[in-house]
């Protein structure tokens, strides 16, 4: 076929697009003219499964550029359309609702097509008023669900929105009140689950703007309303920047213009860097605005606090003294545990690059090195509310350690645990590594827990004997003062050594925690004989008697086993076995030894 033949048929086929597209219109313009609202309905329905037609064509068929083209002269032929000076409003209103989302859809072929798309918004916003439209735009996005590249699909109603705040005259609290949860939940579905840069980019693009008009609608505002609206503003925007740091990622070309952008609105709603971090309580804004119905709209919020953690770009714009904000959190103990609950976001959100949580590490090190003031009365109750947020940034810092790729990250989160825990009073630290333990499956890091508690009863002995050197000892209290010496510790050794579910652990694949177990146990039942106590209660028959029957001797059968297995088997899992099971052989068979030594002496 002729390269003439295939332009004649290309150039018939477009017009024949073309005079199909300009029926249905005119047909529609007839009938909504006429007043008959059901045919115009209808053909409403025809001009949208056309639209729709042309869109699946160069959809499933990418590299045609015919098939672009067509869809190409489609849209550019509604354009024309709804862009004409003479259309009557009655139309416009019939098509403001399908429209746009007919429209929208064509990005994900192009990114010719979004100046097309976006006027055509535009010329809806201008004939329908903005009440009506941020409805109808709000529900476009909504429709994103259904679409393939919802990235792309999504621009243009942003970018409309964006348009729309500004033009309302009333009522803008109300009314950006009610949008902003459902621009947000598109936000986020599509953030996190696109995985196109330069897509997201344009996305966010619009997502900023909408944030600096609600900025020029709070400018204008008086009374009550102008700091409600600033509320929501702070909400959105916080909520923002935590999608584009997960999405964009840290070293994207738009990422750090796009949060500064948002950092400077942050200040603008009175947020500072040092507030973020403490007193900004996320529960109490949303009850502020949405009241009773706040529950409905915590999913489009649900990442405000990773947000606030991430706002460190706030300090700077709003030329807040870095150096002073750690000086401070050092300085006071509450503040302290507030910005330690709020940084654990960073660490525990999953989307987050390695880069950002790496930053939220070197602050938390800044704060809980050894230079830090604790100044919580042990007698006083009022911290015990900050326990469950200490805990659970202990819980992200543990899987920072786990899984950082680089050795110095895992080793500067290992020295913000240690600073972590040592900020929390000594009466209650035993119950957070009580804690810690069962809750922890690695077995790598229940050795460590097991090994801190270890040096926490050894630190504990040495502060016991400079005090009381000098001081008669009172009977079975060596170590006075000293939480970590009771029987909860026997209690820890025992959920190793025995789980609860029953029968020995598993080995080799626990060994380490074993080890380290038996350790302990080794270590507290010869420093309680040494000094002739039993404060943990280790050396009562009882203890003694449990111990052997129900953690030894079942331990030593199952390890007894597994060597003698291995030891006739040649292959590398064999040798790894005897030599991880070697170490724990022999303490085992020290405690053993131990245990049968004061069995002996109690008879």
């Amino acid at each position: 076929m002729s390269v003439s033949v295939e332009r004649e048929i290309a150039s018939f086929r477009d017009s024949e697009i073309r005079n199909n597209l300009r029926r249905v219109l005119e047909s529609c313009s007839k009938l909504v003219e006429a007043g008959d609202f059901h045919d115009s309905e209808n053909t409403v329905s025809e001009l949208i499964e056309f639209l729709d037609s042309v869109y699946d064509a160069a959809v499933s068929d990418p590299d045609s550029e015919r098939a672009e083209n067509e869809a190409f002269e489609a849209i550019s032929e509604i354009q024309r359309y709804i862009c004409s000076p003479s259309l009557d409003q009655e139309v416009v209103d019939a098509l403001s609702f399908e429209l746009p989302k007919a429209v929208s859809k064509f990005v994900g072929i192009s990114s010719r097509f979004l100046d097309i798309a976006t006027t055509i918004i535009d010329q809806f916003i201008v004939k329908c008023g903005p009440r009506d439209m941020l409805s109808i735009l709000c529900n476009t996005l909504g429709y994103s669900s259904k679409i393939t590249k919802a990235a792309s699909y999504i621009v243009p109603p942003l970018s409309g929105i964006s348009k729309v705040i500004i033009s309302i005259k009333r009522r803008q609290f109300e009314q950006v009140k009610e949008a902003v949860p459902i621009i947000l939940n598109v936000l986020k579905v599509v953030s996190l689950e696109s995985e196109e840069e330069e897509e997201l980019e344009d996305v966010f693009d619009r997502a900023v703007g909408i944030a600096i008009s609600i900025c020029e609608v709070c400018n204008k505002l008086e009374g009550d309303a102008k700091p409600k609206l600033q509320s929501v503003l702070g909400l959105y925007v916080l909520q923002c920047m935590a999608l584009i740091s997960a999405s964009l990622g840290y070293k994207a070309s738009r990422c750090h213009s796009l949060v500064l952008q948002l950092s400077q609105i942050s200040s603008y709603c009175g947020l500072s860097y040092l507030s973020l971090l403490t007193t900004y309580e996320v529960e109490t804004v949303e009850s502020s605005i949405f009241g009773e119905d706040k529950d409905l709209f915590m999913g489009s919020l649900s990442h405000v606090k990773h947000g606030a953690a991430l706002s460190e770009e706030v300090a700077y714009t709003a030329k807040e003294n870095l150096t002073a904000i750690k000086d401070e959190l050092c300085n006071n103990q509450t503040k302290r545990w507030q910005a330690i609950g709020t940084l654990k976001q960073v660490l525990s959100f999953v989307n987050l690059p390695w880069e950002l949580k790496k930053h939220a590490i070197d602050f938390l090190l800044c704060i809980t090195d050894g230079r830090i003031s604790r100044n919580c009365n042990e007698e006083h109750s009022e911290w015990s509310s900050y326990m469950p947020s200490l805990f659970s940034a202990l819980q992200a810092v543990k899987m920072v350690i786990m899984h950082a790729p680089e050795p110095e990250l895992r080793k500067k989160s290992f020295a913000v645990l240690k600073g972590v825990l040592d900020d929390i009073p000594i009466s209650q630290r035993l119950d957070i590594f009580k804690a810690l333990i069962t809750n922890t499956d690695s077995s790598s890091m229940i050795a460590i827990f097991i090994d801190l508690i270890r040096k926490e009863m050894h630190i504990a002995i040495c502060n016991s004997r400079s005090i009381v050197k000098d001081a008669p000892q009172i009977e079975n209290k060596a170590f006075p003062d000293t939480p970590f010496w009771n029987p909860g510790v026997i209690e820890l050794i025992e959920l190793v050594l025995r789980p609860p579910r029953g029968g020995p652990p598993f080995l080799p694949e626990q060994s380490d925690a074993v080890l380290s177990a038996l350790n302990l146990y080794r270590f507290v039942l010869m420093i309680e004989s040494a000094e002739k106590t039993n404060c943990t209660g280790v050396l009562s028959r009882n203890s003694l008697l449990k111990a052997y029957n129900e953690w030894l001797l079942p331990l030593r059968t199952l390890v007894t086993g597994i060597m003698a297995e291995s030891k006739s088997d040649h292959d590398d899992f064999a040798v790894d076995t005897v030599c991880t099971l070697n170490p724990l052989e022999l303490v085992l068979y020290r405690c053993i030894e131990l245990v049968e030594e004061k069995l002996k002496q109690s008879t």
